[in-house]
């Protein structure tokens, strides 16, 4: 096993493959794998792709918040099931593992930002298995760390940024919620901070997010403001809506812990977002 290969599962996701070009960037060779040819439940192929490489990111998961309501077994046998399996492979292996987590693991009743010390409550099957993904991967004592990131956006794959901007080609009055409040995080952003992990391979348990807190009204007023959309944004409550799986209020995270294995200081969510906006 060669110790710069990096192999990212779930590498031509949303994190993955932003993620594979910043690790090609600082000189890692990259094998990234995902579907359809490879399958994260399928232990065979995950063994081999722990065997070929010193270092594995797992940035594969079953994302559908809602879908994991009614597809519950699925969401288990990826966000859990598959991840302890990934550990145990890696122990035997003596590859070191980073596997990214979320926000989902806690019930968003906190009145202050979550430390990676506070308890866990999931409130919907989605924050259940990550949540399972994270003990079943510390229970098989593989080397590595769990990275929780939250309202992730890239230019791969659906998120809310991309979500509202498409609405509103079709939309002329958008409705948001604002009473969830998080940080918008750019997957550019968490690859950078991931790469940081990977020189120092740390051991436990960080969050990471971009600087600042905001509600998702004043994230969509944000874009709306950059892009000149012509919509009209009215506000609504979260209970407003009737969705399959809750979802925690309060998103924020406290990123104390990690700062000091960064590179430099956390951007300001407002500074990556601009900078994506532009692309779009």
């Amino acid at each position: 096993m060669a110790e710069n290969v990096v192999a990212i599962l779930g590498g031509r996701g949303m994190l993955g493959s932003d993620l594979a070009k910043t690790c090609a960037r600082r000189g890692y060779r990259v094998r990234p794998y995902d579907l359809p040819e490879f399958d994260i439940t399928n232990a065979q192929q995950v063994k081999q792709a722990v065997a070929d490489a010193q270092i594995i990111v797992n940035c594969a998961a079953y994302t559908n918040v809602d879908g994991a309501e009614t597809e519950s077994e699925l969401a288990y046998r990826v966000n859990a099931e598959a991840v302890g399996r990934l550990g145990s492979f890696a122990k035997q292996a003596g590859a070191w593992v980073l596997h990214v987590s979320t926000d989902f693991v806690f019930d968003g009743r906190m009145d202050r930002p979550y430390l990676e010390t506070d308890a866990p409550n999931p409130i919907s099957e989605y924050g259940r298995t990550k949540l399972a993904g994270e003990k079943l991967l510390r229970q098989t004592g593989c080397r590595g760390c769990i990275m929780r990131v939250e309202w992730t956006y890239g230019t791969a794959g659906n998120n809310f940024v991309t979500k509202l901007v498409s609405r509103a080609k079709t939309d002329k009055m958008l409705t948001v919620v604002d009473d969830q409040v998080g940080a918008p995080t750019a997957t550019t952003e968490v690859a950078n901070a991931v790469c940081e992990l990977l020189e120092k391979k740390p051991e436990g348990l960080y969050h990471f997010a971009n600087a600042g807190y905001v509600s998702r009204f004043d994230v969509a007023r944000f874009i709306v403001q950059k892009l000149a959309l012509d919509v009209r944004l009215s506000r609504c409550r979260t209970s407003d809506y009737d969705s399959p799986a809750a979802r925690p209020l309060n998103s924020r995270f406290n990123c104390r812990k990690i700062e000091p294995l960064l590179g430099g200081p956390i951007k300001p969510w407002r500074i990556p977002m601009e900078e994506f906006l532009r692309q779009l």
